[in-house]
């Protein structure tokens, strides 16, 4: 995790009802996960990030599987929110579909230690804990697909298959945690600006 990344999650832990022990223990368990993977992660390891003892963590949360849970939920909570803002800059289904790309892209590169431990760690979580997850990933994906039905219906877009292009959108969005870095030529927000514009070629849009 990088130092602008490290600081914008604190950032982020300190707008939760956190003990500063658990923001730790969150923290440190970002970067355990992402380092090991969740399996390969041992209590003792989080521990360690965050200062404390084994015993330690479970004074904050029961399990390793609530860290990983309290990331996922945090983590899908803050890409839902600017999702949320990004759709009302316009009723244009053309700006809104920029907006909403540019941000989940933006958010994925800015958080993209934390994007990758919740996305593709999900099938550690309990089958509770994963419909809970779920729920919030589908209102990221309905936004997506009503934005281009609305497009289409307005005649600015041209996609056969919304349901097809919104995965495909999503699945860009989500792959930029996988390879991003902030040492690289792009910042998060000239990132998002790239996939906005991209956006809008896949959804046949001639502007």
């Amino acid at each position: 995790m990088d130092a602008a990344e490290a600081r914008d999650l604190a950032q982020a832990w300190l707008d939760e009802p956190l003990a500063p022990a658990a923001r730790r223990l969150l923290t440190g368990a970002v970067e355990a996960f992402a380092a090991r993977g969740y399996h390969a992660t041992a209590t003792r390891d989080i521990a360690a990030r965050a200062g404390l003892s084994p015993a330690g963590v479970y004074v904050h949360f029961p399990s390793k599987e609530e860290l990983l849970y309290q990331i996922s939920l945090i983590g899908h909570r803050g890409t839902v929110e600017v999702v949320r803002a990004a759709a009302v800059v316009s009723d244009d289904p053309v700006h809104r579909l920029r907006a909403v790309i540019a941000a989940i892209t933006a958010w994925h590169a800015r958080y993209h230690t934390t994007a990758r431990v919740i996305n593709y760690e999900m099938a550690a979580l309990t089958e509770q804990h994963r419909a809970q997850i779920a729920t919030l990933r589908r209102e990221i994906d309905s936004l997506v697909r009503q934005t281009l039905e609305d497009g289409v219906a307005a005649g600015v877009f041209d996609v056969p298959d919304v349901r097809g292009t919104t995965l495909a959108l999503l699945s860009l969005t989500i792959d930029v945690a996988r390879w991003f870095r902030a040492t690289g030529d792009r910042a998060p927000e000239q990132l998002g600006e790239l996939y906005g514009d991209l956006a809008l070629r896949m959804a046949g849009h001639r502007g």
